[in-house]
């Protein structure tokens, strides 16, 4: 199957599409791909007032360790350190719930997923996550909020989840682009896989479903040319497309969602001979089982770490390039820029790899978060508050003047680039993952299932990365910070499905 030349949407096409005034228009973006379907000329709409553009940049599955604005030495991420530099750093930055889809949720209306109240398994979905369900109808999301106000709204994904219509993250886009063929997306038939590439693949531990994992995404790939093929370019190039034909037009709101650095960790060659020198003859640990990491020898678990690592600095190098075109069209005066991820993933810390429910450590619940302010406010300064997924969409409305509806119950941190405080003090967190819980304050973490069974106590000044469970000599702690953090935060007990 031969894929059709990439196209460029002229700027008169680019603004039929956004001029769109009702429904958003899709962009079924074969991988590689620009094409839109235009539509008829329509109105534009006109700006609330305020010029201030905004640009929402998600990257899955990153963690915060793996950032060298996070003290990093061994990782080259030094776009997203220019970035930390020009912006307000947050040291204390969790999901509210895990993973993509919950996460996502909060992020784009404020709103909690946690604690996963009324939760149904969604029609035909394989998935089966406390939490993972469609936004609901009744919740407003941030791109309708700004496009009432006379915004354009475009996103950019190679995300498969949010792919699904049903899901409703395209609600109040004009352009919803999204990029074909990641991971197990049923994209291109099995006959265009690459049998050598399966066959280099290292299947132990979980060997039928990672074998269609590996079949399904090497016949996705498969007509891959150049390092601009690969999917982290592809979001990052189609994203620069998009500003570079968005900017003098009014203010606009860009959501770009990489699904990279999640597995299957498949970077071109030369990013991974940065973390990985040496001779390796062994099968390729492109995906992880989520679970005990004993089914790895000690030298897969070192390239499954470089391997990841690789994927890290592929994302940061085509975002740099995105964060250099804006500064070509001098686009950083006008816009504010939020950086996050949705949760992280561990390779072999705690004896565990992947991100399983029951394993809500630093490495999976610290992420990287950053706002930079046009004016330059509280850049490079960092926050020890505790920040969440669900500050995201109030947080760009504080920082635009636009009133935050009541049901938004994250809160708006842009007030911390003027040097006030938010309005609820937040001295502890709480956050969510199928059957299991997290909370910490200042001095301990706890982790727990609903129940508050099987609870784990962590002294935080001791022990920072959660290594030794200290609950028998605590008593009483995983029992008052599960009462008082997470039965208050949740509103009772939690639900059992």
């Amino acid at each position: 199957m031969t894929r059709p030349e990439p196209r460029k949407l002229t700027r008169r096409e680019f603004l039929k599409v956004v001029g769109a005034g009702t429904a958003g228009a899709t962009l079924l973006g074969v991988a590689g791909c620009s094409h839109a379907e235009v539509l008829p000329d329509l109105p534009r709409r006109m700006p609330f007032g305020g010029d201030m553009n905004v640009v929402l940049i998600i990257a899955d599955t990153l963690r915060k360790d793996h950032v060298g604005a996070y003290g990093n030495d061994w990782i080259q991420t030094p776009n997203l350190d220019a970035l930390a530099k020009e912006s307000l750093r947050f040291d204390r930055a969790y999901p509210e719930s895990i993973p993509t889809i919950c996460a996502r949720r909060s992020i784009h209306t404020g709103i909690r997923t946690w604690p996963f109240v009324d939760w149904m398994p969604p029609k035909g979905e394989n998935i089966i996550l406390q939490g993972w369900q469609p936004i609901p109808e009744n919740q407003t999301v941030l791109a309708e909020i700004l496009k009432d106000k006379g915004y354009y709204n475009m996103f950019v994904t190679d995300n498969m989840h949010q792919y699904k219509p049903s899901y409703n993250f395209q609600r109040g886009f004009d352009i919803f682009h999204f990029i074909r063929g990641q991971t197990t997306d049923n994209y291109q038939p099995l006959g265009m896989t690459q049998p050598q590439k399966v066959g280099e693949a290292l299947l132990k531990g979980n060997v039928p479903a990672m074998r269609a994992q590996m079949l399904q995404y090497f016949a996705n790939v498969s007509g891959r040319r150049s390092e601009e093929d690969w999917f982290a370019p592809q979001v990052f190039n189609t994203a620069t497309e998009f500003v570079e034909l968005a900017s003098g037009g009014g203010p606009f709101f860009l959501a770009i969602d990489s699904y990279d650095p999640h597995e299957p960790w498949d970077p071109p060659e030369q990013y991974l001979r940065l973390y990985d020198d040496e001779p390796y003859n062994g099968q390729e640990p492109f995906s992880v089982v989520y679970g005990p990491s004993d089914y790895l020898s000690e030298r897969e678990l070192q390239r499954m770490r470089a391997r990841y690592a690789a994927e890290v600095t592929m994302m940061d190098r085509w975002l740099g390039r995105f964060l250099d075109k804006m500064a070509e069209r001098d686009l950083f005066e006008n816009t504010l820029v939020i950086f996050l991820s949705d949760h992280g993933h561990l390779f072999g810390e705690h004896g565990i790899t992947g991100k399983p429910p029951f394993a809500i450590y630093p490495e999976l619940i610290d992420v990287p978060f950053f706002i930079r302010h046009p004016e330059g406010k509280m850049a490079g300064k960092s926050s020890d508050y505790h920040a969440s997924t669900h500050d995201v969409a109030p947080t760009i409305l504080g920082a635009l003047g636009i009133g935050a509806p009541e049901e938004m119950e994250g809160q708006d941190l842009s007030v911390l680039l003027d040097g006030d405080d938010p309005e609820q003090e937040r001295p502890h967190i709480t956050a969510g993952y199928h059957d299991h819980v997290w909370a910490r304050d200042d001095r301990y973490a706890i982790l727990a299932r609903n129940d508050g069974s099987e609870s784990k106590v962590f002294d935080l000044e001791t022990d920072p990365q959660m290594n030794r469970d200290v609950a028998a000599s605590h008593p009483g702690v995983a029992k008052r910070m599960f009462d008082d953090y997470v039965l208050g935060d949740a509103g009772g007990p939690l639900p059992t499905y």
